[in-house]
């Protein structure tokens, strides 16, 4: 990174003229992150790595956008400071964001929610009552009427993902293909579309590291679009610590005391009271849910198969994709296993 070439800009950007200290970050999921401290601010600068190709370059800008348009809103993000879509500087766009004292929960959680778990409860609280926030912004007074299309969203959703597993050249997988006709012919009415995350869950959002869990800010924000709010509710209950298919915060040094944690069933019930939604179509979203996240998966797995990643992590994707698969059809079907 060319610290003198990001120095003049900020200084051009931001009017005056500091000296800055930048170190990369861990996490970040598709981008690169780095801290970036600036006189006696200190932020965090997100941008597309080199070798994006073009959708994916602009994808930080779009978070940019996202992230600007809901300051001063009630929803929980960082500040948005400044954006470059300007490629002489880093050959791909960035920006720049202040860097909130918080962390997600991955494999464990903080040692002060181990010490109180009869607070840890208030994580799984936070996370819905944080979408609920995303989900009731006024997307249109806002500025984000053309982030994504609204109309038809759910329709196109099994199509596009069937081309996404089209487009990995790897495994057939029958399943997800019988999994998308039941989606198709079982689909429902939808919701009101809403601003649309389209990842959340526990390792995207940042928590306090006190007691009891306080949820911080919504990150990550580059799937971000106009859609059907349930879509991110099921989604997050992938990842729930208590029967979820993918569950996080129970692996780590400290983790999730699982009988202090409402069921997923009650998370469900907490979005609709607080939300104002129906949610009696909650089963199609967690069979989509399953199903979509069993693609992305294959994604990073049959990569893994031809060579073109080197992460040892993505050999166990093809068979997680697998268990998603079942877990997604035993729903269907009502079997033990399909429950959220």
């Amino acid at each position: 990174m060319d610290t003198n070439a990001l120095a003049a800009f900020l200084d051009e950007q931001l009017g005056d003229h500091q000296p800055i200290a930048v170190e990369a970050m861990t996490g970040g999921g598709s981008c690169e992150v780095f801290s970036l401290d600036r006189g006696d601010d200190h932020w965090v600068l997100r941008r597309a790595p080199a070798h994006a190709n073009t959708s994916r370059a602009h994808d930080v800008l779009r978070e940019y956008r996202i992230l600007a348009a809901l300051e001063g809103a009630a929803v929980r993000v960082p500040r948005p400071i400044v954006a470059c879509d300007d490629t002489r500087i880093f050959a791909t766009p960035f920006y720049v964001m202040e860097r909130i004292d918080g962390v997600p929960v991955r494999n464990g959680i903080p040692a002060a929610w181990a010490d109180a778990p009869e607070t840890q409860h208030r994580a799984v609280e936070e996370l819905i009552d944080a979408l609920v926030e995303v989900h009731a912004v006024d997307w249109r007074a806002v500025g984000l009427t053309d982030l994504g299309r609204a109309e038809g969203f759910l329709e196109r959703q099994v199509e596009r993902w069937l081309a996404q597993l089209a487009s990995y050249g790897g495994r057939d997988l029958p399943a997800a293909h019988g999994i998308g006709r039941w989606l198709d012919a079982h689909r429902p009415a939808g919701q009101a579309p809403t601003l649309f995350h389209g990842d959340y869950k526990l390792d995207n959002v940042l928590y306090a590291t006190d007691a009891p869990p306080r949820l911080l800010a919504v990150v990550d924000w580059e799937m971000g679009t106009i859609g059907d709010p349930l879509i991110d509710l099921a989604w997050a209950l992938i990842f729930h610590p208590v029967g979820g298919t993918m569950p996080l915060g129970t692996s780590g040094p400290h983790t999730f005391a699982l009988d202090q944690l409402p069921s997923a069933e009650a998370m469900v019930a907490r979005y609709a009271e607080r939300s104002g939604r129906d949610v009696s179509s909650i089963d199609w979203y967690h069979v989509f849910s399953r199903w979509k996240g069993a693609i992305v998966l294959e994604g990073s797995f049959a990569k893994w198969q031809r060579g073109e990643s080197n992460k040892a992590v993505h050999e166990h994707f093809g068979p997680q994709a697998d268990r998603l698969l079942l877990s997604a059809a035993a729903l269907i079907d009502g079997r033990p296993g399909g429950a959220p």
